[in-house]
């Protein structure tokens, strides 16, 4: 198969992903973002002839518009570009979660730094003040008091983009210094590992150290159930773990996940996981293109 890497920089888990499709023998077709147009009648070239797509754009406005025009081309395309929009924003990310029953941790949006203060100060101290756009843990903030929470609203509210004053206020879980990152692929994990730290931010860019955690059927049914809830594909699920009786939330689902952490961490071969996943989902679209082809041809041999 042709497998398409839409990038803007190639990290270690794109070469991870690019050394296995490479060494089954299919063909890559790498394709910088930066370097692209979409116009709405033709496809860029490099696209045509691809198979599929991964999306491993960092920016998420490039990753939103570039999903959106190659779905609009009908190029395949991990992830949809309606999971990619729903993930990247943590609001609406919340609302699938949600209306799909799977617990997530409870979540106020206000739009005004006074409704803010008001549903920070209704949460309680400490709570999480975070951005409704953004990942590694970037620009978000504990509030453990009503002048640190005045002083960081005050601040948000002047850095100048709307999405700045959508004010995304969530509880503070107490975990037990932990949080776990799944890897699946359509609802089936890969592979799990926990990521630990003495600050409250346990993420692997944050210097979290990673070790392998082994999911429980719970935390299984999770997974699958946050992944059917934003629209399936290759995703990275993130839990947390909320007390002594074993019970888990669902704090946040990243549909351009990085797993170069995981693959450290585990015996199961990351990479090689996602390549079997979507040599899968290609023939699964050749199949369903030889019976439409069938069909077609039955068709016409009674007309």
């Amino acid at each position: 198969m042709n497998v398409g890497i839409l990038y803007s920089r190639i990290r270690r888990d794109e070469k991870l992903l690019l050394s296995e499709l490479r060494e089954r023998g299919h063909e890559v077709t790498k394709i910088d973002v930066r370097d692209q147009q979409f116009s709405l009648s033709n496809a860029p070239e490099e696209l045509t002839d691809c198979d599929v797509v991964v999306d491993r754009c960092l920016a998420t406005s490039r990753s939103k518009y570039a999903t959106r025009f190659l779905d609009h081309y009908g190029v395949p395309v991990v992830n949809s570009a309606d999971t990619a929009a729903l993930c990247a924003d943590k609001a609406e990310t919340s609302i699938a979660l949600s209306a799909a029953g799977v617990p997530t941790p409870e979540t106020t949006v206000a739009f005004t730094t006074d409704a803010a203060l008001e549903a920070i100060e209704e949460f309680g101290y400490p709570c999480v003040l975070k951005p409704v756009v953004g990942s590694w843990g970037r620009l978000m903030a504990k509030l453990d008091s009503r002048s640190a929470a005045e002083a960081i609203l005050e601040h948000k509210a002047t850095l100048g983009h709307y999405e700045h004053k959508v004010f995304y206020v969530q509880e503070f879980v107490e975990k037990p210094g932990r949080d776990i990152r799944v890897v699946a692929v359509d609802g089936e994990p890969v592979a799990g590992m926990t990521r630990s730290s003495d600050h409250w931010l346990t993420n692997a860019a944050k210097g979290g150290d990673a070790e392998a955690f082994e999911l429980d059927d719970e935390a299984r049914e999770l997974v699958e159930r946050a992944s059917e809830a934003v629209g399936g594909g290759l995703l990275g699920v993130d839990l947390m773990e909320t007390g002594d009786d074993g019970g888990y939330t669902v704090h946040e689902v990243n549909h351009t996940v990085e797993f170069k952490a995981l693959n450290d961490a585990v015996d199961v071969d990351v990479p090689a996981a996602v390549v079997d996943w979507l040599e899968s989902r290609v023939a699964a679209e050749g199949d369903d293109g030889d019976e439409d082809d069938g069909e077609l041809a039955e068709l016409e041999a009674t007309t």
